[in-house]
């Protein structure tokens, strides 16, 4: 079932892809979401919900048969998405033989498989190496590249840099960040200097020091400040700069000034 709710103390980073801010009512080709239209939409829960005695080939044709798919045309499928991610060899093997992440990646194989409109993804990479995270990350890029809406749950922010148009941070049920990504970065300082250097950084009106760890800093400019000018004001106090440049807020600064280094630490 899918329906329009509200947070009560939810707290966390919602991504999607699309441009449109939500409605009001889920709708599908401008018309209210009905049951008929499940067909259409995929969901991959953060806890997952296969057929855990039975063969991983058998559990992906089943799912791509209620999908709509043919027998022939789900079973074809499911073996070159298994080539695809390292599962060949384990076709014919019982789901609940197989570690976390081979069946998560199971579960999303039985979430995409019939090309969904909208994707609802609760922490897709959760627990994936860096290697296998990236190949899942490929494979749900091509879904949106093929036109499908996005909603995505995770904590990985260098996966919502990557993927996602817009984002919404909760905090205690309570909306702390919404919009583009660089719409989220504008709201908390949009531009940082970083700055490699020798010596000690002074005091200034033009900028406030988000990070300093002896050697290298973030500078986040105040209001009428200027690339030159910092620059400028550092070389006249005598500071070695060895390298100066201009970068956006990233988006993992801004989960830290939103959730706090515990809750990052707990996260991690």
């Amino acid at each position: 079932m899918l329906r329009h709710t509200h947070p009560s103390r939810a707290t966390g980073p919602l991504v999607f892809n699309d441009t449109n801010s939500f409605p009001q009512q889920p709708r599908r080709a401008g018309k209210a979401f009905e049951p008929r239209d499940g067909a259409r939409l995929g969901y991959l829960p953060e806890e997952r919900g296969l057929y855990k005695k039975e063969a991983v080939l058998d559990v992906m044709v089943y799912f791509g048969r209620l999908k709509g798919l043919a027998k022939a045309g789900a079973k074809a499928w499911s073996l070159d998405y298994l080539e695809r991610v390292g599962l060949a060899d384990k076709a014919t093997v019982r789901l609940d033989k197989l570690s976390g992440g081979q069946q998560q990646k199971v579960q999303l194989g039985v979430t995409i498989m019939n090309d969904p409109e909208l994707l609802i993804l609760d922490e897709p990479t959760k627990g994936f190496d860096p290697v296998n995270r990236r190949l899942l990350m490929d494979i749900i890029e091509e879904q949106k590249l093929a036109g499908a809406t996005v909603i995505m749950v995770t904590h990985q922010m260098e996966e919502v840099e990557r993927l996602c148009d817009r984002v919404i941070l909760l905090k205690d049920g309570t909306a702390r960040a919404y919009g583009t990504v660089s719409d989220v970065q504008e709201q908390f300082g949009g531009t940082v200097y970083r700055v490699s250097y020798e010596g000690i950084l002074p005091a200034s009106s033009m900028y406030d020091v988000v990070t300093d760890t002896g050697g290298r800093a973030e500078l986040a400019p105040r209001a009428g400040a200027t690339e030159a000018g910092v620059l400028r004001e550092l070389v006249e106090a005598g500071v070695a700069v060895r390298s100066f440049t201009t970068a956006r807020v990233s988006l993992e600064e801004i989960f830290i000034q939103v959730y706090g280094e515990q809750q990052t630490a707990e996260v991690q």
